[in-house]
C-alpha cells in the first residue's frame, strides 16, 4: 500500500513538474503547438508539371507532394512579374497598394511600418530562414529584419560552362539555354537546396519558418546536362495557334512580339526543352528537401506551401514570357501540405488570389499581431474541405508604359480593360475558349455579360 502511495505521489510530482516546465518554457510549448513552415517559391513556374496533367514534363517529387496535400487548380497572382508579385503576397496587399508595379522599385522604399509575412512569424517566436530568391533580391529589395538567417549562393565556374545557344540571335540576352557541366551543386539552386536540407537536419526545438526560393525555370535556362538529356527535341511540341490569330491590340502583349514571331520551329522546341529541363532540375532540388523532412520524421509537423510566383507563356499567343493578364500569365501552381490525411491527394477548384497567402498562413499557424491592413482573406476552410468554394472573382493588373491594364475573372469569363477602357477591352469565355484567343468584347450578343463584368471590375 505504501509503495502504491509513493508511486502515485512520484507520478503526481512528475506530472506537475512536467506541466509547470512546459507552462513556464514557451520554447517547449511552441514546439508542441506550432508547426514548422516550409514556403517554397519557384521563379517563373507555370502549371507545366506532371500533377497538373502535362504529358511530357517529369516532376516526380512535386507530383508526390500533390498526392500528400491539396492541389489548387485556380490560384492567381495579382501581377505577373516577379517583384510586384512577391512584394504583394509577402506583404498581404495588392501591388498598387504596396506601390510596386515594376522590377526596379525596392521593397524598402515603400514598406514603411508594414510587417511582412516572415517578420510576423519571427515576432511569433519562429526561427526565420531565407534561402535563395524570396523577395525580389537582396539588400533594399529584402526585409532583413524579418530573418534570423539569410543565405544566397552563386553558380560555380564549371556550372557556367557547357553547350548552349541564344534562341533570339542575341537580340534578347536572357533568351538562351545552357546544358551545363558539373552537377547540381555547381548551380545556385542546388546549393540552396543543400542549405535547406542542412536547416532541416539541424532544427532544434524552436519552430522554423523557412522560405526557399529556387530560380529555375527562370531564364537564362541553365541546368546540368543530364536534365536536358531527359527531353529529346521531337518530344517538345509547341502549341498550335488558331489560324490567322493576332493580338486584339499591340499592347495586349509586351513589346518583344516581333522577336518571338520570328522564332523557327527549332527555336520553339529548344525553348521548351530548356524550360522542361530547368523544371525537372528544380523538381530534383525540391525532392531533396522533402526527403530530409521525411527522414527526420518532420513531415507531420511541417506545413508546406509550394508555389510559382506567377504564370508563364510557352508559346500561347505566340508569347514566350510573363507580363500578361491572360490565364497563362496570371495562373500559377499551388500545392499545400498540412499533414491532414483526410484531404491527401485532393484537388480544389476554389479560386484564390496570392494576397490570400498571408492571412491564410497566419490563420493556420495561429499567429498573433496579424496586421489589420491585409487585403486578402484566409482560405483555411478550403484546406479543411477542398470542395468548398472561396472567391467568386479574382483580379490582376499589368502596366504597359504609362498605361494600366486591369482584369477580372470569374469561373465563366475574363474581362480586360486597357486604360479604363479608353485603349480597348477584351472578353473571353473560359469554357469554350480557355486559352483566350477569341475576343468577344464589342459583340452585341455579349453586351450584358460585358456590362456585368465591367461592374465587377469597377468594384476592384
Amino acid at each position: 500500500m505504501k509503495k502504491t502511495l509513493l508511486l502515485l505521489s512520484a507520478i503526481g510530482i512528475l506530472l506537475l513538474y512536467g506541466f509547470t516546465t512546459s507552462f513556464n518554457n514557451p520554447e517547449v510549448s511552441d514546439k508542441d503547438e506550432k508547426k514548422n513552415v516550409l514556403f517554397i517559391i519557384i521563379d517563373d513556374l507555370n502549371t507545366t508539371l506532371g500533377t497538373y496533367g502535362h504529358p511530357t514534363v517529369l516532376t516526380p517529387n512535386i507530383d508526390k507532394l500533390a498526392d500528400q496535400g491539396i492541389q489548387f487548380n485556380n490560384a492567381y497572382c495579382n501581377y505577373a512579374v516577379c517583384n510586384p508579385s512577391r512584394s504583394s503576397f509577402l506583404t498581404g496587399v495588392r501591388p498598387e497598394t504596396i506601390g510596386i508595379i515594376d522590377n526596379r522599385t525596392t521593397l524598402q522604399s515603400v514598406l514603411g511600418d508594414r510587417i511582412t509575412l516572415p517578420h510576423l512569424f519571427k515576432k511569433n517566436g519562429y526561427k526565420t530562414v531565407s534561402i535563395g530568391k524570396v523577395f525580389h533580391g537582396q539588400n533594399e529589395h529584402d526585409d532583413a529584419k524579418a530573418w534570423d538567417e539569410i543565405y544566397n549562393f552563386e553558380t560555380t565556374a564549371i556550372g557556367q560552362q557547357g553547350e548552349g545557344r541564344n534562341m533570339s540571335n542575341d537580340e534578347l540576352k536572357w533568351c538562351h539555354w545552357l546544358a551545363a557541366e558539373g552537377d547540381d551543386l555547381d548551380q545556385r539552386d542546388g546549393q540552396s537546396a543543400a542549405k535547406a536540407v542542412e536547416v532541416v537536419r539541424s532544427a532544434g526545438k524552436k519552430p522554423f519558418f523557412m522560405a526557399l526560393g529556387l530560380h529555375k525555370p527562370h531564364d537564362p535556362f541553365i541546368a546540368p546536362k543530364k536534365y536536358f538529356d531527359m527531353y529529346p527535341l521531337v518530344a517538345c511540341d509547341p502549341p498550335s495557334l488558331p489560324e490567322g490569330w493576332s493580338p486584339p491590340y499591340d499592347h495586349s502583349l509586351p513589346g518583344q512580339t516581333r522577336v518571338f514571331n520570328e522564332f523557327t520551329d527549332q527555336d520553339r522546341r529548344e525553348f521548351l526543352r530548356s524550360y522542361y529541363a530547368c523544371t525537372s532540375f528544380m523538381d530534383a532540388q525540391v525532392g531533396k528537401v522533402l526527403r530530409a523532412l521525411e527522414e527526420e520524421g518532420m513531415m507531420e509537423n511541417t506545413l508546406i506551401v509550394f508555389m510559382g510566383d506567377h504564370g508563364y507563356h510557352l508559346g500561347e499567343h505566340e508569347w514566350w514570357n510573363k507580363v500578361t493578364i491572360y490565364e497563362k500569365g496570371q495562373r500559377a501552381p499551388l500545392i499545400i501540405y498540412n499533414g491532414d490525411e483526410t484531404v491527401a491527394g485532393l484537388e480544389t477548384n476554389a479560386m484564390i488570389e496570392f494576397i490570400d497567402f498571408y492571412p491564410t498562413l497566419a490563420d493556420m499557424c495561429g499567429l498573433k499581431g496579424t496586421p489589420d491592413h491585409l487585403e486578402g482573406e484566409s482560405f483555411k476552410t478550403v484546406l479543411e474541405n477542398p470542395m468548398t468554394s472561396f472567391r467568386d472573382v479574382v483580379y490582376a493588373i499589368i502596366r504597359r508604359g504609362s498605361m494600366m491594364g486591369r482584369t477580372v475573372k470569374t469561373k465563366d469569363w475574363r474581362y480586360i480593360e486597357w486604360d479604363d477602357g479608353k485603349a480597348g477591352t477584351e472578353l473571353y469565355n473560359e469554357h469554350t475558349d480557355p486559352l483566350e484567343y477569341n475576343n468577344l468584347a464589342g459583340n452585341k450578343k455579349y453586351d450584358k455579360v460585358q456590362a456585368k463584368m465591367k461592374e465587377l471590375l469597377d468594384e476592384y
